[in-house]
């Protein structure tokens, strides 16, 4: 990899982990300003169980809407792998979120809830740095240490 090439790998490095910090945040104009707008392409998104969301209309309620159901989350990334081609950069990490939602019987904070997703996130290179092109995350199956194998009544 080149210096050039290790620059812009850096740079999409941060500008995912600032896609990450902002949802921790809820900070919904930074989350706007992290995705590409409509003049650079059509935009995507597919969260955990969800269908393909596409165009900024559509990706940017979803975050609203997560944030307004969500008072707490926040993103442990491991396994982050950049890939760049030119002005577009493959990003790809297992997101470990913990999170939680309303409280209930005037506790602080709800009962916190663990999670384990695969992400992918595209970006591309605009004037103003590197931004979302398209985000999926899928939920990796926990397993339970059980085998699946026969059981053999008695």
């Amino acid at each position: 990899m080149n210096d050039a090439t290790r620059a812009d790998a850096e740079a999409v490095e941060l500008a995912n982990t600032a896609f990450y910090e902002a949802m921790e945040r809820g900070d919904f104009e930074e989350i706007s300003e992290l995705w590409l707008d409509d003049s650079h392409g059509e935009i995507s998104c597919v969260h955990p169980g969800w269908p393909v969301l596409t165009g900024r209309g559509e990706v940017l309620r979803s975050y609203a809407l997560i944030m307004a159901n969500t008072d707490y989350i926040q993103f442990f990334l491991t396994d982050v792998k950049v890939s760049m081609a030119g002005d577009t950069a493959l990003v790809t990490c297992t997101e470990n979120i913990l999170s939680g939602g309303p409280a209930e019987d005037g506790a602080d904070l709800g009962p916190l809830v663990g999670q384990l997703v695969v992400a992918t996130n595209v970006f591309r290179r605009t004037p103003d740095g590197w931004r979302i092109w398209s985000h999926h995350g899928s939920p990796v199956l926990a397993e339970t240490g059980e085998e699946d194998g026969d059981e053999n009544p008695s």
